[in-house]
Formats: structure tokens, sequence, C-alpha cells
């Protein structure tokens, strides 16, 4: 079998939501696992030395700009966040508790966490948000709400924040083929190449 896809991410970012629309549907079509894998952009900020990229003067204005845009060219719904970028452990952490019980069912809770802020307004850094999210999905809202503050649910976004940074992930999406890495949702054409011929 061939490699799964790894598609890492972060809930506050408008390029990782318009990619997590696209990229099972890629992974289908080249007969690929995609593994999803929140992590927090934040912490490679502090690797780069890098602001985020609305607060980059010059750079900022471009980016909403573009975000919208984007958004129209894939064919996306997308309303811009208010506040914009947030922490994203709260969403981080409830996907992976969920994922830890049912992989298909934690991709679910991160498409509707994606959709509750980049399109209903809703900061699903607040972990009440969060939890009200996993709840509309049937997730046992009380366990989740616990999960949130445990500290072995910390510990396990950590570790993935960690592996991500260890295998050169700085950006969202970032998404693997193997270990051949592509940062963007400008990259998908090329990922798609990469995968209808094996490389090149």
């Amino acid at each position: 079998m061939s490699d799964p896809i790894t598609f890492h991410f972060d809930f506050s970012s408008p390029y990782g939501y318009l990619a997590s629309t696209k990229i099972d549907a890629l992974g289908a079509k080249y007969g690929r696992e995609v593994v999803w894998k929140p992590f927090l952009i934040g912490a490679t900020f502090k690797v780069t030395g890098l602001p985020a990229l609305v607060e980059i003067p010059l750079k900022g204005d471009y980016a909403r700009h573009d975000f919208a845009r984007s958004a129209r060219f894939h064919g996306v719904s997308y309303r811009h966040p208010e506040p914009f970028p947030i922490a994203t452990q709260a969403p981080a952490r409830a996907f992976y508790w969920v994922d830890k019980q049912d992989k298909v069912r934690a991709k679910q809770l991160a498409v509707a966490l994606l959709k509750a802020y980049f399109v209903d307004g809703i900061n699903i850094s607040n972990p009440a948000d969060t939890v009200a999210v996993a709840r509309g999905l049937g997730h046992d809202a009380a366990a989740l709400e616990a999960a949130l503050n445990d500290p072995a649910v910390k510990a396990l976004l950590k570790s993935e924040v960690d592996a991500a940074m260890a295998k050169g992930v700085f950006g969202s999406p970032f998404v693997f083929v193997g270990n051949e890495a592509f940062w963007g949702i400008d990259r998908f054409d090329q990922i798609e190449r990469w995968l209808a011929t094996g490389g090149f």
C-alpha cells in the first residue's frame, strides 16, 4: 500500500482551512489515506522568530485580501473571523482526544470546528465553544470538557507539535507525501502531480 498523506494544519490558519476542504478528495483520487495532524503554529513562530502573517507590515493587508480571494477561487465559504488569529489549544486537544477513540469522527470534528471559526464566526479558542461544536456532533460534552484539561491530553498535543517541528513543519497547511514536504494551499497542484507520477 502507498504511503499515507500527512496533513498538518493549525485551526486558525485560513489556508489550512481551505486545504482541509480538498485534501481527503485528493488522497482518495490516488488511493492514499490522509492522516490529519493539527499542530500549534504559534510554537513554530518561537523557533522561526516570525510573527503571525497578518502582523507583518505590508504583508498583513495583502494576506487578509488573499484569504477571501483564495476562498472564492477554491469555491469555499469563508468569512474572515474576529478575533484573528487565535490560540488553538482547545480545538487541537479536542481533536486528539477524539482521534484516540475514532479517527473518522476526529476528522468530522475538525471539519466542524474549522467551519465554526471560518464560516460561522465562533471563537473556538474558547473551550466552551469547542465543546459546544463537539456536542453538536454527538460527543460527550462533560467528558470532552474534562479532557481539555487532562495533563495526558495536553502532553499528547505537545508531543504532536514537537514531532511536527522535528519533521520540519513550520506553516499551515504542511503536507507530506511520504517524506516529500509541501507547504501551502498553492502547492496542491504540485502535490497532485507528485501523486500522479511518483515524483519529479
